[in-house]
């Protein structure tokens, strides 16, 4: 995602999360047919992009976006019961993950730990956390129906292609 990249204001906001070693191996861990990387840099910019339309917190938004997924499992159990722990626990990871190398406020910490509610076991205190919550959805929704339609077009050419 590049869209990004010629906002000064957005990079001046979260640079130092962008250039952290530890997230930076977000890249090599898959993620909704993507990198969880990429998909947080989605969440992270989207909501940026709203919150400041909206006048809300754009800082807090942005590197929160950033963090709600900052843990380095790479799902190596397939198990639909791992997968099932993971959905509800992840949050807890990357707030553990995040306080760990960022200083955090209070905003910050709930947006990272409410954004899968209602699967979640924190609620959202704050406009900002429920408008992260709902990027990510739609982000998982977008990111998911664009990694299928790749597979069923990569089908398409093995089937058309192997006369």
């Amino acid at each position: 995602m590049t869209k990004y990249k010629g906002n000064k204001e957005y990079l001046e906001l979260v640079s130092d999360i962008l250039q952290n070693k530890e997230f930076n191996k977000l890249k090599y861990n898959k993620h909704h047919g993507d990198n969880r990387y990429e998909h947080c840099l989605r969440v992270s910019y989207y909501s940026y992009k709203i919150a400041k339309k909206l006048k809300l917190n754009i800082k807090e938004v942005s590197r929160a976006g950033l963090l709600h997924d900052f843990f380095l499992d790479n799902y190596k159990d397939e198990s639909f019961k791992y997968k099932i722990k993971m959905l509800f626990e992840h949050p807890k990871y990357a707030y553990l993950n995040s306080i760990k190398y960022f200083d955090l406020n209070e905003l910050e910490k709930n947006i990272i730990l409410s954004h899968m509610f209602p699967f979640g076991k924190v609620l959202p205190k704050y406009k900002e956390s429920v408008l992260i919550d709902m990027v990510d959805n739609i982000m998982c929704i977008y990111e998911r129906i664009y990694s299928f339609s790749k597979q069923v077009i990569s089908l398409f050419k093995k089937i058309i292609y192997t006369e």
